[in-house]
């Protein structure tokens, strides 16, 4: 078997990956997704099927409010003493000289749950990370933030010692243990003890095309005693511009029962226009930051390196004692896919589940699904949204949503909806964050009665493309069907009103780069997360205005390399 990267497509940014026995496990950054916290299993690293999400309760993480790509930064998952640990990050503020943000422990003997109530331990800086030592002892590393604007905001990555009986940090043992190399901006560390040596694994440059990872090692946990590895960049793509992966950094180190090496890395892949250079700007990641899996061999001076080369490699043999692990057919829950052989990420979703339960697939931003947003109506087969605030909403909003893991899909679904004036608004949204995203819906017009709209917000500037000649619906449909057509470098939306058995394209072609990381860090500090698509309704008037979704389709199609 080959590893085929990325083995997490789509917005699955800054893996850790352990192995307890002989099953591998992922846990990836959600932001200001919810739930928190996605968890992957796998026992052959090739194959990855989706597991409960670990913060799935308000309890374990409030993020009303929170600033887009804010909320759970970088978790970390390790095992130790019968049972999961899980270190997480809330971060409230992301521009700016602060980056205000508690750090959470929660622990859980079943990785499928329930975690415990979480533990706050420190807000000294973001990425922490917890390292259990061969004797029992346990220290936590972390990014350390320093708002002075006459200092380096990162700060270092310091260790501090958690006391076992009180389940709190000992502050007075706070130490650095790395400043970082002449790359700077250290962060997501990961500390790791083999022959004697404490290795420290760090992510550094930016989580850009920069973005390198390095590796400093010592044989104590004293302050500032590590040495960097003479042959970093442990991996980066910094140098190798034209390799399919790129971005590749932050992740986590993990041994097989047999003793091989392997690292879980966020990586991007980056799309061009037909003009644009491949060096610069290197392209456009509207998948956000996925995650790929790398070999590692140890030279004879006991240092890591990646198979391959620092720039790592696309197909990556599979660990020799992996055991073939069985995904979920194509188009259900948890299935990886990479349309390559193993089954695709596509979704067919008609609100039917007799719990009344949405599928695991989608998310909702900074709070829980609840009766606010809606419900599901099983018996009717359908999504009902309950409109609130505007798509620019951080607190009250009606939206469900689930990754893009494909640059090339149609998504489609039903909406019936009578809007009691233009404040009232239902549809198919793409959406990156609250000041990105744009829409085909349904709403009214004072003159024209129900009518169809393609809106977008491009850095909170908001344009309506059809305006006075937004599409009237006959008074005899009842419902229409929406669809998106995404293509790479554009996407198009389509209306049908009967059922998708003929479509109208509305003459808008949309830039999808305003969807991607790469375009949102040009003016925001917060370009983590990636595009998704999904439905929404809004009624900012304040009156709950009801509108019914059924038939969702999320169709992948072959990627154009």
């Amino acid at each position: 078997m080959q590893i085929s990267n990325p083995v997490l497509k789509g917005f699955y940014a800054d893996p850790s990956m352990i192995r307890v026995d002989d099953t591998y496990y992922i846990a990836n950054s959600t932001f200001e997704w919810f739930p928190g916290v996605q968890l992957h299993e796998s026992k052959d690293m090739v194959h990855w099927n989706a597991l409960p999400a670990a913060l799935s309760t308000t309890e374990l993480v409030n993020m009303r409010g929170n600033p887009a790509s804010g909320g759970i930064w970088a978790p970390d998952l390790s095992y130790a003493d019968g049972k999961f640990w899980l270190v997480y990050t809330d971060v409230k503020i992301v521009n700016g000289a602060f980056k205000d943000c508690t750090n959470y422990l929660t622990t859980t003997e079943d990785i499928h749950g329930p975690w415990s109530a979480p533990i706050r331990l420190n807000g000294i800086g973001f990425d922490a990370s917890l390292f259990h030592d061969a004797d029992g002892r346990k220290y936590l590393v972390q990014q350390t933030w320093d708002h002075r604007e006459y200092h380096h905001a990162f700060n270092g990555i310091s260790c501090t010692e958690f006391d076992l009986s009180t389940m709190t940090l000992k502050p007075e043992t706070e130490r650095v243990l790395w400043r970082g190399d002449y790359v700077k901006l250290p962060e997501g560390p990961h500390l790791y003890h083999k022959d004697g040596f404490y290795y420290l694994f760090a992510a550094e440059g930016g989580t850009t095309y920069s973005h390198h990872e390095v590796v400093a090692r010592s044989a104590s946990l004293e302050t500032e005693s590590f040495g960097g590895s003479p042959t970093n960049p442990f991996l980066t793509n910094f140098d190798t511009p034209r390799t399919y992966l790129q971005k590749q950094g932050h992740g986590a180190l993990v041994d097989t029962p047999s003793g091989e090496w392997y690292y879980a890395s966020l990586c991007g892949r980056p799309w061009h226009q037909a003009n644009e250079s491949e060096v610069d700007p290197r392209g456009w990641c509207t998948l956000g930051r996925e995650t790929s899996i790398q070999k590692v061999e140890w030279d004879e001076d006991g240092w890591p390196y990646v198979v391959g080369g620092h720039g790592g490699e696309r197909y990556v043999e599979a660990p020799s004692d992996a055991i073939l692990t069985e995904e979920p057919a194509a188009g259900t829950a948890g299935a990886r896919g990479d349309n390559e052989g193993y089954g695709d990420n596509s979704q067919h979703d008609e609100f039917d589940d007799p719990s009344g339960t949405l599928d695991a697939r989608w998310n909702t931003l900074r709070v829980p699904f609840d009766s606010d947003m809606g419900y599901v109506d099983t018996d009717k087969h359908a999504l009902v949204l309950r409109g609130q605030g505007s798509l620019s909403n951080t607190f009250d909003l009606s939206l469900v949503a689930r990754r893009w893991q494909a640059v090339n899909f149609d998504a489609s679904v039903s909406v019936s909806v009578d809007p009691r004036d233009y404040r009232v608004m239902a549809g198919l949204v793409n959406i990156y964050n609250d000041q990105n995203w744009s829409w085909i819906y349904v709403t009214r017009d004072e003159k024209r009665g129900r009518v169809i709209e393609v809106a977008q917000n491009n850095r909170n500037h908001y344009t309506s493309y059809l305006k006075d000649a937004a599409v009237q619906i006959p008074n005899d449909v009842t419902s229409v069907r929406f669809r998106v057509k995404v293509r790479t470098q554009t996407y198009t939306y389509e209306y049908s009103f009967d059922d998708g058995a003929t479509w109208t394209e509305v003459p808008v072609t949309l830039d999808a780069k305003i969807l991607s990381d790469d375009y949102i860090l040009q003016e925001y500090g917060g370009f983590f997360t990636g595009a998704f698509v999904g439905l929404a309704a809004v009624d900012y008037a304040g009156y709950g205005q009801e509108a019914t979704f059924r038939s969702f389709d999320y169709a992948e199609l072959p990627d154009n390399e």
